[in-house]
């Protein structure tokens, strides 16, 4: 079961907008209570297993840009976001976090969520994690994911691991999971209940008619115009597109304005003994200064290893010879910074601002050398930070060092979580949505994506977003969807 081409001229009850975490499983809600669905995507269907992860190829097919796209600042950011069917959930980490209880109360409290029961949403999530088969991995855990569990022990701090989206086949070793994206879960259910899905489609803008959006204006992927007509419309085109296709359809508002994500900074550690996994990420995480601070694994073939060895690479070079020994892990934040989405006339994508505070920065500093820690507590013969002028650590006094040298600007700050840009609730004064998603001044207009999470979560957003999104659709189909 895969989606359908696009065609010029398109006609549904409810238009969806994106086919991730908030796309499908609002296409689902809404498909299985009889709506007339039709899921638009700007990607492609790549079918899980014709790409090699984290590879070229992927980043090729299944991202924006080819993962190449940053938020302006000092320092930028570097983001990505997902093109394809499915979304971010064909290409992250497989990862899965709850969103946390103590958040969703603050989320209630400071933006004015009507009918807000954080226990209602942890019992939708409940049902995601029964439907993506969310759990342990079975068997033992792979060498780099070992390294933040020993050097984390060695040190006293608190960490775990974090379940994944994942089916294993029996006695197969968890190389062999399969993750159960919305390509496997979600959009084969809303197909199932009769929803369409046309990929290779970008919706240009919304058009209104007598105080109501009625069509989407379409290029198809050949380059032909295309419309699509509807009664109501789901934009869910993730925290950056969201914003950006609102303000080029005319509405503003608190739209774009509070781009909230977890800065990232990474280094490389080599040592004695084969460490590399070129196509997984680790299941530990270090959860010992959270929320403020995480680390973890990242993804760590050939090339991926060159590339957090470039900062520096004069004196780091040598190292990308002896890549089989060497893993890359994270250091990740919870800012206090905020950024903008600006959609500018004749330019296709929109422009991305992202400032750090100080806290952000000396947060990013302390995050580096306790990183730097962990891997020496961990084993590793040399550490390699990602930062223009960064030396090589071997031990402790080393680490004093590194942290001297070290400031953000000089350091290749990332980030794959973005949201917070049409946060929800009816705080009108900084909400770009109301409480269950419709954007505030519009009648049959909804956002059901990371853009209506009100603040950075702290954790891996998109359970949070896909409890959000199953729980606004509900609230549709219990109201008739009659505000239009």
């Amino acid at each position: 079961m895969s989606a359908q081409p696009a065609t010029n001229t398109m006609h549904a009850d409810v238009l969806i907008i994106g086919s991730g975490a908030g796309g499908a499983t609002t296409a689902t809600v809404l498909a299985e209570a009889g709506f007339d669905v039709l899921v638009v995507e700007e990607g492609d269907w790549v079918e899980q297993g014709s790409v090699v992860p984290f590879s070229l190829d992927q980043m090729d097919r299944q991202y924006r840009a080819g993962g190449v796209t940053v938020a302006l600042g000092l320092p930028s950011i570097a983001y990505t976001e997902g093109r394809c069917a499915g979304g971010g959930t064909e290409v992250n980490s497989g990862l899965y976090w709850r969103p946390p209880g103590d958040v969703l109360e603050r989320w209630r409290d400071q933006f004015r969520i009507d009918d807000f029961d954080p226990d209602d949403l942890l019992a939708i999530a409940a049902e995601v994690e029964h439907e993506i088969s969310v759990g342990p991995v079975p068997g033992p855990y792979s060498e780099p994911s070992e390294v933040l569990r020993r050097g984390a022990d060695a040190l006293g701090w608190r960490n775990g691991e974090i379940p994944r989206w994942m089916t294993y086949p029996k006695g197969a070793p968890a190389t062999a999971g399969e993750r159960q994206s919305m390509t496997r879960t979600y959009l084969p259910r809303a197909m199932r209940a009769g929803a369409r899905i046309a990929t290779g489609c970008r919706v240009d803008r919304l058009e209104a008619q007598g105080g109501k959006a009625v069509r989407a204006i379409t290029t198809l992927a050949d380059g032909s115009p295309g419309v699509i007509t509807f009664r109501h419309v789901f934009v869910c085109g993730g925290a950056i597109q969201s914003p950006a296709l609102l303000q080029r359809s005319g509405i503003r508002g608190h739209i774009g304005r509070s781009l909230a994500v977890h800065p990232t900074v990474k280094l490389a550690a080599r040592f004695a003994d084969p460490i590399n996994v070129p196509d997984d990420v680790p299941v530990h995480q270090v959860k010992e200064f959270a929320p403020h601070l995480s680390f973890g694994g990242s993804a760590s073939n050939p090339g991926l290893v060159a590339l957090n060895l470039l900062d520096q690479w004069p004196t780091f070079k040598r190292a990308v010879t002896d890549w089989q020994h060497i893993s890359v892990y994270y250091a990740a934040i919870t800012s206090e910074g905020r950024g903008r989405v600006f959609s500018v006339p004749r330019l296709r994508d929109p422009i991305v601002t992202y400032g750090l505070t100080g806290r952000d920065r000396e947060l990013l500093r302390s995050g580096m050398a306790r990183l730097t820690l962990l891997m020496l507590e961990a084993g590793a013969l040399e550490v390699f930070p990602s930062f223009k002028g960064a030396p090589i650590v071997r031990n402790r006094k080393d680490v004093a060092t590194m942290q001297r040298s070290f400031a953000a600007t000089k350091a290749s700050v990332m980030t794959v979580h973005l949201c917070s840009t049409v946060p929800m609730g009816e705080d009108t004064d900084r909400c770009g949505a109301d409480s269950f998603g419709r954007v505030h001044g519009q009648s049959n207009v909804y956002v059901n994506d990371a853009s209506l999470l009100p603040t950075a979560p702290g954790v891996n957003p998109q359970a949070s977003v896909m409890a959000f999104a199953i729980r606004n659709a509900r609230h549709f189909v219990a109201t008739g969807g009659n505000r239009a």
